[in-house]
């Protein structure tokens, strides 16, 4: 009981010192709304959503293939990379490693690719496949400290590390790995959506051209097109046959990855000297290729001072004030969709708002972004909107599914009282734990929102792409990255501390 007391009131506190922090980055944050009457262009939209068309079948059925197979290859590759990885994830350089590349987002890694390999297939994969490395890195070693040590210590000493991990410790680990991995495929198509932004010829590609020349209709019908998508992956990875038999999931996806392969679009030539090139000198500022110190400091200076910095506050800003907002919307939203509130006979309730909190998280903030961007203009506003909207989804979703696995009186509270006294109190540790692990998402995603053309890091890095100043973009990027480890430790420290 003590410890329980403990634990909320520290919860309490750090819930009041990130409001507190966000109530004062308001001020400095760019809330302005540029478009005064947006009403007729959310008219359109609202039509748009309400009599939806699909572009070509061909069109249509090419782009979804490749949003597909560009995921499942990276998926695959990664979940494979990862598992080695786990293996020796005890050494601290391997975690070092794993913490880098994840911290880079996927758009930002397709941008790095796209210099040495066009848009291209093999762009498209190891933009996934990298970063998907490292986070799967990182959760198969955390699953698998999570296991018995009991089989572990049958074996004998005299075996290697190899055959230990390969019998005592992926056996009981893989069921918790199939379905973590099964997770991060869903995350994978929705990173191969936005892929698109940047010229890929995934689904994200043709909803931002329908967007752009204001097609909303065609634009909701390809939303819709990926909202079927995303939704009917647990049927999809086992299809029925003969009668109530279905193929497991172990014979269709090598099948699919074959498939994917083939559906995957033509790649051009690459050639050893474009990505030597690259590497060894496109990334670097000329005063450093030439080894002039002072001037390379002057360089790296001016970059920091005038460039990153900024950057940084605005991600800072908007990301801080997101993070918030997607507190608020959670609180708000998960009893909607909790049987613990809405039992079978108001089951009707709780089925909208499932559907809601679905194509809430199955958006991807790129998507939620651009559209408030074309209302309300190119502030803050439509990227914090676009994050807690999304994240919102995700996290009151997996939130009701937790308050509904609690065992609650049969005398318990109704209404307003349920939800503050008896519900809520329960719910809230766990909450905060997810709130706090997806801030740093949260600030990779702030970062990336820049290539719509919102001034955080990602605006200044596309920028430097565009300009073909490889040196610069490679340099914020490490930026980017570094304060994603920062957050990411940051956040952890205050979850073991809650």
């Amino acid at each position: 009981m003590i410890n329980s007391l403990v634990n909320m009131k520290s919860s309490r506190n750090i819930s009041l010192a990130f409001l507190i922090v966000a109530l004062l980055c308001i001020p400095f944050a760019d809330l302005v709304v540029y478009q005064v009457e947006p009403w007729d262009e959310l008219a359109r939209m609202g039509q748009g959503l309400l009599q939806p068309s699909l572009p070509e079948l061909g069109i249509l059925a090419d782009s979804l293939m490749i949003t597909v197979a560009f995921a499942l290859i990276a998926v695959s590759g990664a979940a494979l990379l990862g598992l080695l990885l786990a293996l020796v994830f005890h050494f601290r350089a391997v975690r070092i490693f794993c913490a880098s590349i994840r911290a880079v987002h996927e758009l930002f890694w397709g941008l790095i690719f796209m210099q040495v390999y066009g848009l291209s297939a093999t762009t498209g994969v190891l933009a996934i496949l990298v970063p998907f490395t490292g986070i799967f890195a990182k959760m198969f070693a955390e699953i698998i400290e999570q296991q018995s040590a009991m089989p572990h210590s049958t074996v004998s000493s005299r075996s290697d590390r190899f055959s230990r991990y390969f019998y005592t410790w992926l056996p009981q680990a893989w069921p918790q790995m199939v379905s973590y991995t099964r997770y991060r495929f869903e995350c994978a198509l929705r990173s191969s959506t936005i892929l698109g932004f940047i010229g890929l010829p995934t689904l994200g590609f043709y909803l931002e051209t329908a967007f752009k020349q204001g097609q909303y209709d065609e634009a909701a019908g390809l939303l819709f097109s990926f909202f079927l998508l995303i939704a009917s992956i647990r049927w999809w990875l086992h299809l029925p046959w003969l009668g109530r038999k279905w193929i497991p999931s172990s014979v269709l996806v090598p099948l699919y990855l074959v498939l994917a392969v083939l559906a995957l679009p033509s790649t051009p030539q690459v050639y050893g000297s474009s990505l030597g090139q690259f590497i060894t000198d496109d990334i670097w500022p000329r005063a450093v290729l030439d080894g002039d110190i002072v001037a390379s400091f002057h360089w790296y200076q001016h970059q920091l001072l005038d460039v990153a910095l900024p950057a940084l506050w605005d991600t800072l800003l908007l990301s801080q004030l997101a993070l918030v907002l997607t507190a608020i919307l959670v609180l708000v939203f998960y009893p909607w969709a909790s049987k613990a509130f809405f039992p079978k006979p108001l089951s009707f309730m709780r089925g909208f708002s499932r559907t809601v909190l679905l194509v809430s998280r199955s958006v991807p903030e790129m998507i939620f972004a651009f559209v408030f961007l074309l209302v309300l203009g190119p502030s803050a506003i439509p990227a914090v909107l676009a994050l807690a909207l999304h994240n919102a989804g995700l996290i009151s979703y997996l939130l009701m599914r937790h308050s509904e696995q609690l065992n609650y009186r049969s005398d318990h509270a109704s209404g307003l009282n349920h939800y503050f006294y008896d519900v809520t109190p329960r719910v809230y540790p766990h909450f905060l734990s997810l709130l706090l692990y997806r801030w740093e998402v949260i600030i990779r995603e702030s970062a990336i929102l820049g290539i719509l053309g919102i001034t955080t890091l990602g605006f200044y890095i596309d920028s430097a792409f565009e300009d073909i100043r490889f040196d610069r973009a490679l340099f914020l990027i490490v930026i980017s990255a570094l304060l994603n480890i920062l957050v990411d430790s940051f956040s952890r420290r205050i979850r073991a501390s809650a």
